[in-house]
């Protein structure tokens, strides 16, 4: 079960570790495959990817001055 954001608490406890798993994507860019908390009580709670959530892609400014 994957975990919103907003539905994680604002501290954790000490020990607590994020873990970032990936591996190689195209053009040799990192591909997030995973993403999780441990807790020290050795809880799992996965957290969304990437992937889970539309990308929005910017705009070059081109010979445009801001």
């Amino acid at each position: 079960m994957s975990v919103r954001a907003a539905d994680l608490p604002s501290r954790f406890p000490v020990g607590t570790k994020y873990v970032v798993e990936g591996d190689d994507g195209p053009g040799g860019r990192l591909r997030i495959v995973a993403r999780y908390l441990i807790y020290p009580d050795g809880t799992r709670v996965d957290l969304k990817t990437g992937a889970d959530r539309p990308v929005r892609r910017r705009r070059a400014l081109r010979g445009r001055s801001c």
